[in-house]
């Protein structure tokens, strides 16, 4: 039995605040879904991957379907700028992973496979938008690879509700599982691992002082 790892995608500033260059219209009120997942993968000490885009200043790098909207909006999700950064309901934590992106899907030309595997990770739930793009993409080549996929229905959003139901869809059609943030979390050890391991150790502990007895 492997271990799950538990992907944010996209949740950056210019993809999630209202008015933002390239708003996923919605995407704060997946955001708190997220966090309540994400709360629930911390103290269950799941792995937590955060994903996100970067591009040069001069969108040298940006997608040839994207480059228009880039330049007109005068540039976006730059390093370094606040547009750029996670939003501050699911900053990271240390010890927790980031991983830099430059295509729609996290696996796509970057370390998360290698990651992944060098943790002994056979399971993913994936959150984040947009679930026609990123999310999409994403899944699509986790599946590919290999990994059993989990989909949060409300940890997911996309421009619209038909657009995001039309998406999970095809995802379910392909064998994706699909959750809520409250389904996952129920599915969740309890207690949690470090209070299970906490609790067996007590036992053993109260057993030997018994036997002394």
């Amino acid at each position: 039995m492997g271990h799950t790892a538990f992907l944010i995608i996209d949740m950056q500033n210019d993809f999630c605040l209202p008015g933002a260059p390239f708003e996923v219209k919605g995407a704060m009120e997946v955001a708190k879904k997220i966090r309540e997942a994400l709360q629930a993968c911390r103290k269950h000490g799941l792995y937590v991957v955060h994903v996100f885009r970067y591009y040069r200043p001069d969108g040298s790098d940006v997608e040839i379907t994207r480059y228009d909207k880039f330049v007109q909006v005068g540039g976006a999700l730059i390093e370094g700028t606040k547009g750029g950064e996670i939003v501050d309901e699911l900053k990271p934590i240390e010890g927790e992973y980031l991983i830099c992106k430059k295509r729609w899907s996290a696996f796509f030309q970057t370390e998360l496979d290698n990651l992944l595997k060098r943790l002994g990770v056979d399971q993913v739930v994936v959150t984040g938008v947009q679930t026609p793009n990123c999310i999409r993409g994403t899944v699509w080549d986790a599946n590919s690879l290999d990994y059993e996929v989990i989909v949060l229905t409300d940890g997911t959003g996309a421009s619209s509700p038909e657009v995001h139901e039309a998406n999970l869809n095809d995802m379910k059609n392909i064998g994706i599982k699909l959750m809520t943030v409250e389904e996952f979390i129920k599915s969740l050890p309890n207690p949690p691992k470090d209070d299970l391991v906490e609790k067996i150790r007590n036992n053993v502990l109260k057993a030997k002082l018994e036997s002394r007895t």
